[in-house]
């Protein structure tokens, strides 16, 4: 079980707690770092001191090893000997246990695309990659064979570089794959490896001082630095750049730094420290949000564990973290310079507030030096680039054109005292009673107010200087002023235009100053038709006035608003907290009223009685007006809650008496204690010199020399882009050209297209006549084939029909042939009758004796010969039926021959239809054998029927005594049967013969069938009648 034990520097005020946790062994240790009870406001250079130790039976510390600070510089990780990595929130005020890696980690450093993920060098010579949030392990890097104790990680975040004592091996962290290694000779060895800020560039360091410069993407070598003077005997072992790259410090066992300028590929500076320093562990530069990456102040961390800071341009000691009895390890600083992390020798942890440490930093610089001694030139050397850390005066090497070192020492004026001549002015006034003046009055008077502020700010009027500054003309960041300020008066456009370039003209950062034309505006439009007291006068004020207003330039002037704030924090306190509780700054209450002089929110009468007083009094009357503005105006800005509302109150007129507004600036101006007041912090008015206009340069050169190689970049590029809009407009000449040609091409080819339209349309005409003819066609063979088909219906059913009238006649004459023999065995039987009753007559005498043997031979011999003799009948008929049959199946073979011609021929009429005709040929060649199939299953049923009847008749011819007792047993019954009973019959013979196709072929036979049953009964029953009637005993005798 593991805890933190968080413990105050004993400066820190004995308020402030801190909340320690223990968490078990199987929970992660979370907690918060402090508890601050004190006042936001107050700052202490040590903001906490981690002590890290175990809560075992016998505790022991756990000494930090390493720490990193994240892109956004309010979140670091520390690692552990132990292998415990933590992660501090200094901004939520909280720490926790990310990972355990059970051993002690080398070196670490965030992840800068991904916020959360940080790489760890662990004493096993690997590489892991965790996550904060997850607390998983993303990747594990694999291939040093020594311990890691360096990890660069590019601007990007895409690469990291890790450094070990014998390789170099660059990686890409979004695959974690090993991308190039560096090897070197064992005995060479290197000192550091790592990406260059903000550039795609590696530095490597060796230890034989040599250090070379790599592209990134293509391992190609830039440059190498040149080798050290030979008289410094200094073996680089640490390394430090500026944020903005240009800049490479780097120590090792001596108190000397070596500053090179990367850009040039020279050793411009040799910083010797003081004589405690022996050796140097550790290097690393302080940024600073306005220093625009060119950072000023480096820390050095020594050998007796104390890192002081140096700033490397005036060589000057400015403070120091550490101790001899608790020395700094390692000590790292925040992205954005706000804290200090320093690994002390006990292990501990100390994050120092770099605001608390840097007081003498914040703190304006000091006026410009006037008295400059030049020492000899000499040789580029050692000697020549030593500067000195002291505490004194600035000191700084430069540069003669022929790239030999000229050192310039900087010193303060000889007497050490100004003379007060701020009473005397010229033209014989007198300051004093100037003053005394206006106090009574409140102002001075209209006719001579120009007068006597030409004499209180003893303008020079240097007419040569001047003119010579308006020759230059119109300057480049004014042509377009009537844009951005549309002015009515041409003349007033013209001046301001004029007042402004020669103020650019004269220093280069007012071409930059965006407030400019509204701080000189009222001053042009009052002096308009004296451009030369015009300029001066605002020259005056920006020089006296606005003094120290372009240090952090481009931004609002932060120092003069902080001796506002602090003024009116002294004041009113209860208007300041109202503006901090509604989140309004000293940029909204107090900069729109400075850099417009007070020109929105007065009129003009009221501004030049201000105007009055502010040229009378020293230049923080200026600022005191600022307050005493606010102060008079408390009681509409404390009801005011809103932020448009703040910003409407400072950019509009208010009802506000300005005497009283004065009244209240001389009040403060008293009253006021001497360390917050503004007089302390600006220098006393100084007026413009003679013959030529001082040199103004109170702004960081860097940030406008920049700025003026970007304007000289940009009217390049607008001269490059103006030749490129003539080559362009020569080419749209040639385009134009080459357009008219095209466009007589482009005709040509129209009236060719047009052409080819007329020829495709007409051809499209054509086809869509062919289309028309080919449907005419198509429906004149629908139609074709319609009446074709009607045709074959037609046809169809004059067959049909010849078929059902040659049926009809066949019945009718089968009716007639029945009819007519019937008739004729009707004739035949009376014939017979009467012959038998004549017989009758002549054997009745024989009847008696041969009765009964003639009852019983002559019914079977008449029986017999009546069978017989209708059989013999019935097969004639048989026979001539089936000779007609067979003579009607010939005609219907022939007409079906006749028909399978036909058929042919209109096959072979529609073979060329094609396709589509093909299978209308298989249905009707299919209907076509399945009328033959039919009309054979027809015809074999015929056969058969007329095959058995033939059987039968002859089978009776055979035999007919043997028929003749079945006839005559038969007899009786059939003559009793009913006609019910031979209807039966007839339907069970149709349906028998029901595998006929054609059903009225099978009732015609089924009616003949029934026809020559009837007439067998008939004969049946004159046969039973005759043989009754002959019954007489002499037939046997006969």
């Amino acid at each position: 079980m593991q805890q933190l034990v968080k413990h105050f520097h004993t400066q820190a005020c004995p308020t402030e707690t801190f909340l320690s946790k223990s968490p078990g062994p199987c929970k992660e240790a979370q907690a918060r770092l402090l508890n601050d009870e004190r006042p936001r406001g107050q700052r202490h250079r040590i903001i906490v001191n981690i002590i890290h130790s175990s809560s075992d039976y016998l505790p022991k510390v756990l000494r930090f090893l390493n720490v990193a600070f994240d892109s956004s510089g309010d979140c670091l990780i520390a690692g552990d000997h132990q292998g415990n990595i933590y992660v501090f929130d200094l901004y939520g005020n909280r720490f926790n246990l990310v990972q355990r890696t059970a051993q002690a980690c080398t070196a670490l450093a965030f992840n800068l695309r991904r916020k959360s993920e940080f790489l760890v060098a662990l004493a096993d010579y690997s590489i892991k990659c965790f996550d904060s949030v997850t607390k998983e392990l993303v990747s594990w890097m694999r291939g040093h064979e020594s311990s890691v104790f360096s990890i660069s990680v590019h601007a990007s975040g895409r690469y990291a570089i890790t450094t070990s004592s014998d390789t170099a091996q660059l990686w890409d962290l979004d695959t974690f794959q090993r991308k190039r290694k560096l090897n070197i000779l064992q005995s060479v060895g290197i000192q550091k490896v790592f990406f260059l800020p903000l550039s795609n560039t590696i530095l490597s360091c060796f230890k034989d001082n040599s250090i070379f410069a790599w592209e990134c993407d293509t391992l190609s070598c830039k440059y190498q630095l040149p080798a050290p003077p030979e008289s410094s005997s200094v073996l680089y072992k640490v390394f430090a750049v500026t944020r903005d790259g240009r800049i490479l410090a780097a120590g090792g066992k001596s108190n000397h730094l070596h500053l090179w300028c990367l850009e040039a590929k020279q050793l411009f500076r040799i910083i010797q420290m003081p004589t405690k320093v022996r050796a140097i562990r550790h290097l690393e530069f302080l940024p600073d949000s306005f220093d625009a990456g060119s950072n000023q102040v480096l820390g050095v961390l020594s050998q007796d564990g104390i890192m002081r800071f140096v700033n490397i341009q005036t060589c000057k000691l400015l403070f120091e973290i550490g101790s001899l009895d608790e020395g700094i390890s390692s000590s790292v600083i925040s992205p954005h310079g706000r804290y200090i992390a320093s690994i002390m020798e006990n292990g501990s942890l100390n994050i120092y507030s770099v605001q608390a440490l840097t007081q003498e930093i914040n703190k304006p610089p000091p006026p410009l030096v006037k008295v400059i001694e030049d020492l000899p030139k000499s040789k580029l050397n050692s000697g020549g680039l030593k500067m000195k850390v002291t505490s004194g005066r600035v000191q700084r090497p430069a540069k003669s054109r022929e790239n030999k070192i000229q050192a310039r020492i900087l010193k303060q004026d000889l007497t050490g005292n100004f003379e007060n001549k701020e009473n005397e002015v010229s033209d014989g006034l007198n300051k004093k009673r100037l003053q005394i003046l206006l106090k009574g009055y409140g102002e001075y008077p209209t006719k001579y107010r120009m007068f006597i502020w030409r004499s209180l700010l003893q303008l020079p009027e240097n007419h040569t200087a001047f003119s010579s500054l308006v020759d230059k003309g119109v300057h480049v960041a004014f042509l377009n002023l009537q844009k951005k300020y549309p002015i009515k008066s041409r003349k007033l456009l013209r001046v301001l235009q004029r007042t402004l370039s020669a103020l650019a003209h004269w220093s280069a950062i007012f071409s930059d100053t965006p407030y400019l034309p509204l701080l000189a505006f009222p001053f042009v439009k009052l002096f308009q038709n004296n451009q030369l007291i015009c300029f001066e006068v605002v020259a005056t004020l920006i020089i006296n006035w606005c003094q120290h207003w372009f240090e952090y330039f481009p931004n609002p002037p932060i120092n003069i608003l902080s001796m506002i704030e602090n003024v009116l924090a002294f004041h009113d306190k209860e208007l300041l907290q109202h503006f901090i509780d509604h989140d309004i700054t000293s940029q909204l209450y107090a900069w729109p009223l400075l850099e417009t002089v007070f020109s929105e929110v007065l009129t003009r009468e009221e501004w030049l009685k201000l105007f009055d007083n502010v040229f009378s009094n020293h230049p923080s009357f200026l600022l005191m007006t600022v307050v005493a503005y606010n102060t008079c105006s408390r009681a509409p800005l404390l009801s005011c809650s809103l932020r448009d509302d703040f910003e409407y109150f400072f950019h509009h007129r208010n009802n506000l008496d300005i005497s009283v507004v004065i009244r209240e600036v001389y009040h403060l101006m008293d009253t006021t204690p001497t360390d917050i007041h503004p007089n302390g912090k600006l220098d006393a008015f100084v007026a413009l010199t003679k013959g030529q206009y001082p040199v103004f340069n109170q702004y960081p050169k860097f940030i406008v020399d920049y700025q003026t190689q970007e304007r000289e970049r940009i009217r390049n590029d607008e001269l490059d882009f103006l030749r490129e809009r003539q080559m362009v407009e020569d080419m749209q000449a040639e385009v134009d050209q080459q357009r008219v040609e095209d466009e007589a091409w482009y005709q040509k080819q129209e009236l060719l297209r047009k052409a080819e339209e007329t020829r495709r349309e007409m051809l499209l005409q054509e086809e869509e006549k062919m289309v028309q003819q080919r449907q005419r066609l198509a429906s004149v063979k629908r139609e074709l084939r319609a009446k074709e088909m009607q045709l074959q219906d037609a046809t169809r059913r004059r067959f049909l029909k010849l078929q059902q009238d040659q049926r009809e006649m066949e019945l009718r004459r089968l009716n007639d042939e029945i009819e007519r023999k019937v008739h004729m065995r009707d004739q035949e039987i009376a014939t017979t009758a009467k012959d038998l009753e004549m017989r009758h007559l002549e054997l009745e005498s024989q009847k008696r004796l041969y009765e009964k043997l003639i009852e019983e031979n002559l019914a079977e011999a008449e029986q017999a010969c009546l069978n017989a003799d209708w059989r013999i009948q019935a097969l004639h008929k048989q026979r001539c039926d089936d000779l007609q049959r067979n003579a009607c199946y010939q005609e219907v073979a022939k007409l079906l021959l006749e028909n399978r011609r036909k058929e042919t021929e209109v096959l072979n009429a529609m073979v060329g239809e094609g396709a589509k005709k093909w299978e209308e040929a298989k249905e009707k060649d299919f209907h076509l054998k399945s009328e033959k199939k039919a009309s054979a299953l027809s015809d074999a049923s015929r056969k058969w029927f007329l095959e058995k009847e033939l059987d039968d008749a002859l089978e009776h011819a055979e035999h007919p005594y043997n028929t003749v007792p079945r006839c005559q047993t038969g007899q009786a019954a059939s003559s009793y049967v009913p006609r019910t009973s031979q209807l039966k019959d007839s339907s069970e013979v149709d349906s028998s013969t029901h595998i006929s196709l054609n059903q009225r072929r099978v009732q015609w036979d089924t009616m003949e069938q029934d026809l020559m049953e009837r007439v067998r009964n008939l004969r049946q029953r004159l046969t039973a009648q005759a043989r009754n009637r002959c019954r007489t005993p002499h037939l046997l005798a006969t």
